[in-house]
């Protein structure tokens, strides 16, 4: 710029200055504000010569018209959904074992299968004597007998298959043996009670109907809100027979605290030994809930 006052200040020699000109616009693209600066210059030379001036008018437009480039702010109005959250990544199987699998088979899994059997029967177990069903029983006001047992322990074998489907294949494979094992409990627990074969059979049909249809109650409502989660309390638990909301609300909240419970579980501990932990049906210390103890096992899974 200050060569270009120099030279206007000279007022002579315009090819030297339409040299400089040609110039100075290649300085100009890199710098929107030589452009104004240009101008007011020329404005104060206006009474100059007037090929100079025609010159100097036209470099000022054809500094206007170069689109200078932009820089853009980067603005995020956009809310996240469970889609744009980072999910965990899908076991890769390779193509014979998705042939295998189509036909019926299970391929080959992280761990053996015996060892996720057990685990499968341990966790099943869990559900079974580490719950105070007479708790459940006095509190909740439901009757004493098998048919409200089972309600119960289904809540439980739920939650435990919804916790082991999240760790892959060889999860979804243990699901099938606490499924398994509840079936064979039932049955035995039926013949220990000396209910007639044909009365368990129709009893153990209408079981099965209702344990498919409070899963899929039970997804719907642990994926909801609180209402959607106490209205499959309310038909699957209490079967429809529950007037008091102080009842719904202990159950959804146990439901809750026990799914976070679970969570916090290393599902590698979960594979291996099987062994839960639960907590009590009413907090008697109103706090957040404890990372659980791990389990421990020997190096042969038991």
């Amino acid at each position: 710029m200050a060569a270009l006052v120099r030279v206007v200040k000279y007022q002579g020699g315009i090819p030297q200055w339409i040299a400089l000109c040609s110039g100075l616009m290649q300085t100009t693209l890199a710098q929107p504000q030589c452009g104004r600066m240009l101008y007011g210059t020329f404005q104060r030379h206006r009474n100059g010569q007037s090929p100079l001036n025609k010159v100097c008018c036209g470099l000022i437009q054809s500094v206007s018209m170069v689109k200078q480039p932009n820089r853009r702010l980067h603005h995020t109005h956009k809310v996240f959904t469970a889609k744009d959250v980072a999910q965990p990544s899908e076991e890769k199987v390779g193509p014979f074992t998705k042939i295998i699998e189509a036909m019926g088979f299970t391929g080959p899994l992280k761990y053996s299968r015996w060892k996720i059997k057990i685990a499968g029967l341990r966790m099943y177990t869990c559900c079974v004597e580490r719950i105070d069903y007479e708790e459940f029983f006095n509190r909740l006001r439901l009757p004493d007998t098998l048919n409200s047992w089972f309600l119960v322990a289904q809540l439980h074998v739920w939650m435990c298959l919804v916790r082991m489907k999240q760790e892959g294949r060889a999860g979804k494979y243990m699901c099938r043996y606490i499924v398994y094992s509840m079936w064979e409990d039932v049955l035995q627990r039926g013949k220990v009670m000396g209910i007639d074969s044909y009365e368990m059979k129709k009893s153990v049909k209408a079981m099965v109907q209702n344990f498919y249809a409070s899963i899929f109650g039970y997804d719907e409502g642990i994926l909801s809100d609180d209402h959607v989660l106490a209205g499959a309390l309310w038909r699957n638990l209490f079967s429809r027979n529950c007037d008091d909301p102080r009842m719904l609300e202990i159950m959804v909240e146990y439901v809750r605290k026990q799914m976070q419970h679970l969570d916090a579980m290393p599902g590698e501990d979960l594979l291996l030994s099987g062994e839960v932990t639960w907590r009590p049906l009413v907090e008697t210390n109103a706090q957040s809930i404890v990372k659980p103890a791990l389990p421990t096992y020997n190096d042969a899974g038991l």
